[in-house]
């Protein structure tokens, strides 16, 4: 009996615990509702405008199309994540033209000095 209680005891402690659920999850919209809002936030944003496509299933949205700007892919995502997507797939490609843009305006930026407060 005692060597059973042992095994017991071992076994559970062993045992990876359950990951718990979030407890302030938020509701999740229905796709439709979803997609027409990610759709709107883009649509009234310099990053959007009209040039991506947005598709929603079970919560995840799915971005397509291209950018003109290297950042306005990243802000498509943060778009989408504050409307409340659970994930976002971003397959926006951002055309060459901006990536050479970025690298050129990477290259001539100065460098930035550290800022160190002083005690007065």
């Amino acid at each position: 009996m005692r060597i059973l209680r042992l095994i017991a005891i071992i076994v559970t402690l062993c045992l990876p615990a359950l990951p718990e659920a979030p407890k302030t999850s938020k509701p999740t919209l229905p796709d439709a509702v979803l997609q027409q809002k990610i759709q709107e936030k883009l649509s009234h944003s310099k990053a959007g405008g009209g040039k991506f496509t947005v598709r929603v299933q079970g919560g995840v949205a799915y971005l397509s199309g291209r950018a003109d700007v290297v950042q306005h892919k990243g802000s498509a995502t943060r778009m989408a994540k504050a409307s409340g997507a659970r994930a976002v797939v971003n397959n926006i490609q951002v055309t060459d033209a901006a990536k050479q843009k970025a690298l050129r305006s990477s290259e001539h930026a100065s460098p930035k000095k550290a800022q160190v407060k002083t005690a007065s």
